[in-house]
C-alpha cells in the first residue's frame, strides 16, 4: 500500500471524484456509447462505490438515486482480471460489485427468422437478445441447489436476472440433448442454454 501511494504521488495521480467522473464520461459519451475497451488511462485507487446484488449503486455507502447517474457511471464499467473499474479516457478507478453488474428485471419472447429470441432488460435500461454472444448460464448453489442465473450483457458483465425473470424464462423451457444427456433449458437465436439434468427436474 505504500509503495503504491509513492507511485501514485510520483506520478502526480490524483483520485478523482464522482463528479470528476460524471464529467469526463459525459464528455466522452456525447457521440454514442463510449469505447471503453479502446480506454486505458493510469490506474487512480479505489473509491467507495459499490453495486449491491439488487443492481442498486451505492456511494459512501448511501444508495445513487440518479437513474441517470446510474446508466451514465454503468456505461463506463469495465471488468479487467476479475475487479471492476469506472474507466474514462483520463482516469481509471476501482469499485466493489457484490454478484453481477447489472440485473435483467424484464424478458420478453419474440419471433425473428422462424426461431425464438429471448430479449432481456436490466435496471438502467440496457437491451439483450440472448444467444452465442450473449449466453444464459445457471450457478446452482452446491448445498441448497438455489439457481443463480445470468445473461451475458458485455464484454464479461454479466446480469443476474431477477426472480420473477427467471420464472418466466422456466415457463418457457424445453428438454434437449446437451453433452451426452438430457437437460432442461431454454432456447434462444438457434442455441439451446441447459438450466439443469431432466432427470433432476422435480415429479409433477
Amino acid at each position: 500500500m505504500a509503495k503504491f501511494a509513492k507511485d501514485v504521488a510520483a506520478q502526480n495521480i490524483v483520485k478523482p471524484s464522482p463528479d470528476d467522473l460524471v464529467a469526463s464520461a459525459r464528455a466522452a459519451t456525447k457521440k454514442g456509447p463510449p469505447p471503453v475497451h479502446l480506454w486505458n488511462p493510469p490506474f487512480c485507487g479505489d473509491i467507495d462505490m459499490e453495486i449491491r446484488r439488487d443492481g442498486t449503486w451505492f456511494y459512501m455507502g448511501t444508495p445513487i438515486g440518479r437513474p441517470a447517474l446510474v446508466r451514465l457511471f454503468s456505461s463506463i464499467l469495465k471488468l479487467e482480471d476479475g475487479r471492476y473499474f469506472l474507466v474514462t479516457p483520463v482516469e481509471k478507478v476501482g469499485i466493489r460489485v457484490q454478484d453481477a453488474p447489472f440485473v435483467a428485471i424484464d424478458i420478453s419472447a419474440q419471433t425473428r427468422d422462424g426461431g425464438q429470441v429471448l430479449v432481456f432488460t436490466t435496471q438502467v435500461g440496457d437491451t439483450v437478445d440472448a444467444g452465442p454472444d450473449h449466453p444464459i448460464r445457471v450457478v446452482r448453489d452446491p448445498e441448497s441447489g438455489e439457481p443463480s442465473p445470468y445473461v451475458m450483457v458485455r464484454a464479461g458483465l454479466e446480469a443476474l436476472i431477477d426472480r420473477k425473470s427467471f420464472y418466466r424464462l422456466v415457463e418457457m423451457g424445453e428438454t434437449a440433448p446437451h453433452d451426452g444427456m438430457d437437460w432442461f433449458g431454454v432456447r434462444s437465436a438457434g442455441t439451446f442454454f441447459p438450466i439443469i439434468p431432466a432427470a433432476e427436474l422435480p415429479a409433477d
